[in-house]
C-alpha cells in the first residue's frame, strides 16, 4: 500500500498544483530491492524444475520410444501424466505452506523432485520411469504453488510484477534448459542419452536446497503466525525505507485482523491461522468479491493452457517433422531456438509488467497467439495436401511457431501467475493458488496426452485452428471479467472484485479515498 500511497500523493498534488513531494518517496533504488529479488530468484528455482521436464521431454520421448519400443499412447501417457501427477503435489501445497511456512514448502518441494529425477533417470524400465514421473511430479506441483506465493507475498507493490513474473521466466529458462539437454545429449547411445536428459534435472533441485537458506520467511506468513517482529525484520530488508515497511506491517495486520495497537514481537492470535475453515469462504460461501477472484484465477489459468501452448512447446520436433524438416538435428535446433525466443520475450515481459499493466499486455498477448495459431493451422493444412516440401509453407510453420511463443511469453504466460497470485485475500492465497495450479495442471497434462490423438482425428492443422479458436474464446473472457491490478496493494484487492465490468468505477472510487484520506490522516491513508 505504501507505494502505491507514493503513486497517487505525486497524482494528487499535480491535481492541485501543490506538486507535495511524498514523505517515504525513496531518492533511488536502495540495496533492499536487490534482497527482494534475490529471494525471488532462491524461490523461483523450483519452476525450473517443470520448465525443463517440459523441454526435455519433447527430445526424450522420441529416445525413449525407440529404446523402450512403447506406443504413441504410452509416450503422450508419459509426457502428459508428470502434469496430472503434480495435482497432488498442488493439493498438498496450499495447506502445507500454511502449516510449516512458504520457506519450508520450497525446500520440500526441491527434495520430491530431486528424487523423482534420479529415479527417472535410473529407470529400467516403463513401469519404473512412470513412478519417477509419479514423485516429480507432486515436486512440480509444489514448486508451481509456492514460487508465485512466496513472491508475491514477499515483493513490494510497484516492483511485484516484475518479481512475481519470475516463476515464469524459470520455467522458460527450464525449457530451453531442457532443449539444450536434447541437443547435448542426442549423440549418446540411445539407452544412454535419455536417461542423462531426465536423470541431469536433478541439479536445480540440490541448488535450490543450498540457496534457501538465505531466504527469509514470507513476512505475511509470519504475520498470520503472530510473529510481528520477524515479519517486521524481513519487511525492513524488502522495502525502499523503514517507514515503508511499518506501513506495508500495518496493512497486513489489519488484513490478518490483527489490533493495530498491538505492536510486540509476538502476539497471540485467537483467529485461526493454518488455514483452517478456508474452504468454506473459498468455496462454499465465498462473498460477491471473492466469487468474482476464484472465477478469474481459474480462468486465466485454464485458458492458459487450453490455448494449446504445451502442443506447441512440446510438440515442437513434431511439428517441424511435419512442416518438412527431415534432418533429426535441424529438427532439434529448430527446437532450441522456440525456447531461446520464449525465454528473450519473457525477460521482455518482466519489464513491461510494472510499467504498461497487467490487461494491455495480455489482451495483446492473447491477440498475437490467435493470429499464430490460426496462420500455423493454415501452413500445416498447405503442407499436408502437397507431397512435396514447400518452403514457404515450411518457413511459415516455424516463424508462427516462433510467434505463438514470443506472444504467449510477453503476457498470458507470466501473468497468469502474477494475477491469480496477487488477487486473493491473504487468508485464502494459498489455497486459492493451489486451487488455480490444480486447473492449470490438470488442463495442461489433458492438452498434452489428447494432441497426438487430436490431430490424427482432425489434421494437425485442424488441431490449431481449434486452438485459435477457443483463444477468441480467451480474449473475451479477459477483456470482460479482469480487472487491472497495476500498482494496487495485496490489501487492497478485494476493493477491485465483486463488480465485473464496473471495476474501473472501483479503481478510481479506491484512488479518490486514498487521495482524501493523505497521508496525515490518522488512519495513513488506508482504505477501511
Amino acid at each position: 500500500m505504501a507505494d502505491q500511497r507514493v503513486e497517487d500523493n505525486a497524482v494528487a498534488g499535480q491535481l492541485q498544483n501543490d506538486h507535495r513531494i511524498a514523505d517515504f518517496d525513496p531518492p533511488q533504488k536502495p540495496k533492499t530491492n536487490k534482497f527482494a529479488i534475490a529471494c525471488a530468484i532462491l524461490a523461483c528455482t523450483t519452476s525450473i524444475l517443470l520448465g525443463y521436464d517440459i523441454g526435455v521431454m519433447s527430445g526424450a520421448n522420441i529416445f525413449i520410444q525407440n529404446d523402450l519400443k512403447i506406443s504413441d499412447t504410452q509416450t503422450a501417457v508419459l509426457a502428459g501424466t508428470l502434469n496430472i501427477y503434480s495435482l497432488i503435489g498442488s493439493a498438498l501445497a496450499g495447506r502445507t505452506s500454511d502449516w510449516i511456512g512458504r520457506r519450508y514448502t520450497v525446500v520440500l518441494s526441491g527434495v520430491i523432485f530431486f528424487v523423482g529425477a534420479l529415479l527417472m533417470g535410473l529407470a529400467p524400465g516403463y513401469a519404473f520411469l512412470m513412478f519417477g514421473r509419479f514423485v516429480a511430479g507432486i515436486g512440480v506441483g509444489y514448486g508451481l504453488m509456492i514460487a508465485p506465493v512466496y513472491t508475491v507475498e514477499i515483493s513490494p507493490t510497484l516492483s511485484r510484477g516484475f518479481l512475481t513474473s519470475f516463476p515464469e521466466v524459470f520455467v522458460n529458462l527450464g525449457i530451453l534448459l531442457g532443449y539444450v539437454s536434447n541437443y547435448a545429449f542426442s549423440k549418446l547411445p540411445t539407452n544412454l542419452g535419455w536417461r542423462y536428459m531426465l536423470g541431469v534435472g536433478a541439479l536445480p533441485a540440490v541448488v535450490l536446497a543450498i540457496g534457501v537458506l538465505a531466504m527469509p520467511e514470507s513476512p505475511r506468513w509470519l504475520v498470520m503466525q503472530g510473529r510481528l517482529g520477524d515479519a517486521k525484520l524481513v519487511l525492513d530488508k524488502t522495502s525502499t525505507s523503514k517507514e515503508e515497511a511499518q506501513l506495508r506491517l500495518d496493512d497486513i495486520k489489519e488484513a490478518a485482523g490483527i489490533p493495530m495497537h498491538l505492536n510486540e514481537d509476538v502476539v497471540s492470535l485467537t483467529k485461526q491461522s493454518h488455514g483452517e475453515g478456508v474452504w468454506r469462504q473459498l468455496i462454499l460461501h465465498p462473498t460477491p468479491a471473492v466469487l468474482h477472484i476464484l472465477i478469474a484465477a481459474l480462468g486465466i489459468h485454464f485458458f492458459q493452457q487450453v490455448t494449446g501452448i504445451d502442443s506447441v512447446v512440446l510438440y515442437s520436433p513434431r511439428i517441424f517433422a511435419k512442416a518438412g524438416i527431415t534432418s533429426y538435428e535441424h529438427t532439434l535446433l529448430a527446437t532450441v531456438a522456440v525456447g531461446f525466443i520464449k525465454t528473450i520475450f519473457i525477460f521482455i515481459a518482466t519489464f513491461l509488467l510494472d510499467r504498461v499493466g497487467r490487461r494491455p499486455l495480455l489482451l495483446t498477448s492473447m491477440g498475437g497467439m490467435i493470429f499464430s495459431l490460426a496462420c500455423l493451422g493454415a501452413a500445416l493444412t498447405v503442407v499436408e495436401h502437397h507431397d512435396s516440401t514447400i518452403p514457404w509453407a515450411v518457413a511459415l510453420c516455424i516463424t508462427m511457431v516462433l510467434f505463438n511463443v514470443a506472444f504467449f511469453s510477453i503476457g498470458l504466460g507470466p501473468i497468469t501467475w502474477v494475477y491469480s497470485s496477487e488477487i486473493f485475500p491473504l487468508k485464502l492465497r494459498a489455497q486459492g493458488v493451489s486451487l488455480g495450479v490444480a486447473i492449470n495442471r490438470v488442463v495442461s497434462g489433458i492438452i498434452s496426452m489428447t494432441f497426438l490423438s487430436l490431430y490424427k482425428a482432425i489434421t494437425i492443422g485442424g488441431a490449431f485452428f481449434l486452438y485459435a479458436g477457443i483463444g477468441v474464446l480467451a480474449w473475451v473472457f479477459f477483456y470482460t471479467m479482469l480487472p487491472e491490478t497495476q500498482g494496487r496493494t495485496l490489501e487492497e484487492m478485494e476493493l477491485l472484485f465483486g463488480k465485473y465490468h464496473k471495476w474501473r468505477q472501483a479503481n478510481a472510487m479506491l484512488k479518490s479515498k486514498k487521495v482524501d484520506h493523505g497521508d496525515g490522516d490518522e488512519n495513513k491513508g488506508q482504505v477501511i
